[in-house]
């Protein structure tokens, strides 16, 4: 109780004392006969009461209210002085202000003991010129700061995401680092925004190969040499006689009987036998080994010497077009991602010889997060990705091969209105590879060093782009106005499917079978003074009585 309430106190009790001598004064009796003294039991005291504070009263520090009471008060109780302190002024008015943040209790109450009034007092900073200043900075939105406990509540509606966030900027810098501000702030309608991307890329490649195998082999009978270059594409050896058919021509010769070995012979020239030590094999089974390539064989004798050789030829063009339309409808400030394809499993060697799988994603995949701005523009983070499987890079790891992945990404930020677009990534590579293979000092020479030498030709040209546009949409009343890419299909019958070869048997562009809603029931209402129709009253049951029970008493009036 503070020393002002004492002093007022004590003005009351004066004013008391000089009314009780006037009344004495008069002769009028200054109390009424005594009564007789009641113990009080527990019965008679009823059941203890709490009460608690009727309003809060939300108050900035260093400022006041001047209270009007209804009835006059002689008690005032102030539960925490330090921050909320009353002033009485008279008997039916106290002044009531905020000296620190916090909250604190006020009752008054009259002589009796009745509660005249009662209060929570919340002193937190000027909530007052925090809502003069949110109204001045947005004039649109309806925001309500309410102080507590150390902290400011900020309640109401705004009208874009963004304008949430300035209003919690603005006023964490209006009441400085010691208040925490908490928003719980709405927006006045939710904005919802479809993102359609766009990832087309054309690569074209070319390759060009030159290839030159030589086997050779020396028979003269001096000194052997040979030459292999390229790879194995057969042999070169002396002929195999052993499927010839063999006899003895030591007669033919003029020599008794078996005085010559049987010599092999051609059947059809069975008189002329066949030298083993003669004539050469050309070998060419493993000349179409070189997949993807022509091979053109060429043999003979040249110098003395067997020569095979196999010229690989190839030429090989390659275009890949790639066209992506990933589609994802996300509300405004929410994050929403998007995946059309699947996971391969890659092997992982843990302790102990273990092997664990792990996998990964690939396909067509779209994460955005976008932001409507308050003039309808759209800021949004953007990663769309388009991954495939590619026997490039394929590694054989504990017995499983793991494939590579080819893999188009971009992760970006941009601002732009509803229905425009941006080119968020693009791409142009040309490459050329020209790799030479030959034999050291043999492949420089000119026109005969290209028997020693194979050249690769590599090119590839890649041209990819990426285009986002946002929209602004609404859903729809019926989900029957969205068309579906199973709309007019239908599965081909038995006889379709054998004898016409179909696969389905629907139309194109022919809308599905949609249920719909029956036309409501009309019901006349009667016009005012008419005449109302009878209602027919069903037939009574007709029933068997005997004649001696007619005369009984029957429910109901009797018209006799």
């Amino acid at each position: 109780m503070t020393k002002a309430n004492l002093r007022t106190r004590a003005a009351l009790a004066t004013g008391l004392a000089l009314g009780a001598a006037l009344l004495a004064a008069s002769g009028a009796p200054l109390a009424a006969a005594p009564r007789k003294a009641v113990r009080a039991t527990p019965a008679s005291l009823g059941a203890f009461r709490a009460q608690r504070a009727a309003i809060d009263l939300p108050m900035s520090v260093g400022r006041g209210q001047l209270i009007n009471l209804p009835a006059p008060i002689s008690d005032v109780f102030v539960s925490d002085e330090d921050v909320a302190d009353v002033q009485v002024r008279s008997a039916t008015q106290i002044f009531v202000f905020a000296k620190a943040k916090g909250e604190s209790t006020v009752f008054a109450t009259t002589r009796s003991g009745a509660v005249v009034y009662s209060a929570n007092i919340r002193a937190g900073t000027n909530t007052n010129s925090i809502d003069s200043m949110l109204k001045l900075a947005m004039p649109d939105a309806v925001i309500v700061a309410t102080p507590m406990n150390g902290m400011v509540l900020l309640t109401g509606t705004v009208g874009a995401p963004e304008d949430s966030a300035q209003a919690e900027e603005l006023v964490q810098a209006f009441v400085g680092e010691g208040s925490k501000v908490v928003s719980r702030l709405r927006t006045a309608t939710p904005l919802q925004v479809n993102l359609q991307v766009k990832i087309a890329e054309v690569s074209r490649s070319l390759i060009k190969e030159i290839g030159s195998n030589l086997l050779t082999r020396d028979t003269t009978g001096g000194f052997q040499f040979g030459v292999a270059q390229g790879r194995n594409f057969g042999s070169v050896g002396p002929i195999d006689f052993s499927r010839f058919p063999t006899r003895d021509f030591s007669g033919d010769f003029g020599f008794p009987a078996s005085t010559l070995p049987n010599f092999p012979f051609n059947p059809a020239n069975p008189n002329v036998p066949l030298n083993p030590l003669s004539g050469t094999a050309f070998n060419y089974n493993n000349l179409g080994l070189g997949a993807g390539k022509t091979a053109v064989a060429l043999a003979g004798r040249l110098f003395g010497l067997d020569i095979a050789s196999a010229l690989d030829l190839a030429e090989t063009q390659g275009l890949v077009t790639t066209l992506a339309q990933p589609n994802l409808t996300a509300l405004s400030g929410e994050t929403a991602s998007f995946l059309a394809g699947g996971e391969f499993p890659i092997p992982i060697s843990q302790d102990l010889g273990t092997i664990t799988i792990q996998y990964k994603q690939y396909g067509v995949s779209l994460a955005f997060t976008p932001t409507v701005l308050s003039d309808g523009r759209i800021s949004m983070r953007v990663r769309p990705e388009v991954s495939e499987l590619s026997t490039e890079g394929t590694i054989r790891l504990n017995g499983f091969d793991v494939p590579g992945l080819t893999t188009r990404r971009a992760e970006t930020t941009v601002e732009l209105g509803s229905g425009q677009s941006f080119m968020i990534g693009g791409l142009l590579s040309n490459r050329q590879t020209n790799q030479i293979q030959r034999a050291p000092g043999l492949g420089n020479v000119p026109i005969l060093g290209s028997l020693f030498r194979s050249t690769a030709y590599r090119k590839g040209e890649t041209e990819l782009v990426i285009i986002v546009t946002p929209y602004l949409v609404k859903p729809v009343n019926s989900p029957n106005e969205i068309a579906l890419p199973t709309d007019g299909f239908k599965t081909a019958t038995d006889l379709e499917r054998v004898f016409l070869g179909k696969m389905e048997s629907g139309k194109s562009g022919e809308k599905r079978p949609v249920p719909t809603q029956a036309p409501p029931a009309t019901i006349v209402a009667p016009a005012v003074g008419a005449a109302l129709q009878p209602v027919p009253q069903p037939k009574p049951i007709e029933k068997r009585v005997k004649k001696q029970a007619s005369t009984a008493a029957a429910p109901g009036f009797s018209g006799n």
